[in-house]
Formats: C-alpha cells, structure tokens, sequence
C-alpha cells in the first residue's frame, strides 16, 4: 500500500515528465533494450506506437492508485494480456529497472530518493498484480485444456 505523501510524488513527478513524454518514453526502452536486447522482438509495434502506449498507461495507473479494487482488475488483466504477448516472470524486474533508469534520466535532480522510493512501491504493486493476473490466466487455460 502507497502512502498519501508517495502518491503525491508520483502524481507530481509524472507531471513533469509531461513536457518531456515522447523523449521519456524513448528513453525507457533504450534503456529496457540495453537491460535485455533479446526482449526487442517482444514489441510488434513501432516503438513509437509502443512509447504512446506506455505513457498512456502509465497515466491510467496513476489516476486509479487511490481506487485500489479497479486497480487491481486492471493490473490482472494487464498481466494476462502480456502473458499472451510473452512476458515472463524474469521480465518484470528487468521493466522495473528500465522505468527507474528512465525516470532518474529524465527527471535527474528531481529524482529524490524519496520520489524513487515511491515509484519503486508502486511498480511493486504493478509487477506483483500483473504477475498474479497471468497465473491466473495460465491456471485458466489449463483447466480449459483438461476438459
């Protein structure tokens, strides 16, 4: 659970990426690429097309961080989809690590460590829902299979 004082960060900080989007967004999959180039064939899309979306999302999240429940089933369905497109566990934490890159590049001095600190809690809560909603999704299809 995010406290009230990181919500505000997060809120405040994807502000300022604001002007900057198009360029964050790039940035983020350099760095993903640089963390793991065999991920690259994951993304169908034009990075371009991909960048838009990630924003997009990421600004979804954001306005729903303080509606847990709706959260949640969009973080399920999220990971369910990635699933279908192939991301794996191991994933995750290599997405996580490209995002805080991103933002400490894009942000620089105004990436704190308590900024960090709140960006961190909520990609944890992202990766762990995300991940949860793609077991499900396996266990799912299993059961489909056995019938």
């Amino acid at each position: 659970m995010m406290t009230p004082q990181q919500v505000h960060l997060i809120r405040k900080s994807f502000a300022e990426l604001a002007s900057h989007d198009h360029v964050a967004a790039l940035v983020f999959y350099r760095r993903l690429f640089e963390i793991e180039p065999a991920l690259r064939p994951l993304f169908k899309t034009d990075i371009e097309v991909q960048a838009h979306k990630l924003l997009e999302m990421l600004g979804i999240l954001i306005a729903m961080v303080e509606r847990p429940a709706g959260l949640d089933v969009e973080l399920r369905a999220m990971g369910a989809r990635h699933r279908d497109y192939g991301v794996t566990d191991a994933h995750y934490g290599m997405v996580g690590e490209a995002l805080l890159a991103m933002l400490a590049e894009v942000l620089d001095k105004r990436f704190t460590p308590e900024v960090r600190a709140a960006w961190t809690a909520l990609y944890h809560t992202v990766e762990t829902k995300m991940k949860k909603g793609a077991s499900d999704a396996e266990k799912a299809e299993a059961a489909a299979t056995k019938v």
